[in-house]
């Protein structure tokens, strides 16, 4: 029973690596950002899993390693939105 929260964590960090590679083909320097922002993402999701993986029955690091997870995804994410914000000219929009 301890091993389906870390499974599904963990297989939630395989779309963002899906967007990954999908967001990266042009080549660009700012596809090349996303596609690093969304590879990123899915790092922590996998270190996430098995962090509350190896935390077993132990609640308080269980719970740690969850709101660590949820700082760095989210903090990610507003990386990723900013940069999306800025365009590929580099400059932010208006």
């Amino acid at each position: 029973m301890n091993v389906y929260a870390p499974l599904i964590i963990a297989a939630t960090g395989i779309p963002a690596l899906c967007f990954a590679v999908w967001s990266g083909r042009p080549g660009t320097a700012h596809a090349r950002g996303v596609g690093l922002r969304w590879a990123l993402i899915a790092l922590c999701l996998f270190v996430g899993g098995i962090g509350v993986y190896l935390s077993g029955d132990n609640r308080n690091v269980a719970y740690g390693v969850v709101i660590a997870l949820v700082v760095a995804v989210n903090a990610l994410g507003i990386s990723l939105v900013l940069h999306l914000r800025r365009g590929s000219a580099g400059a932010p929009r208006r």
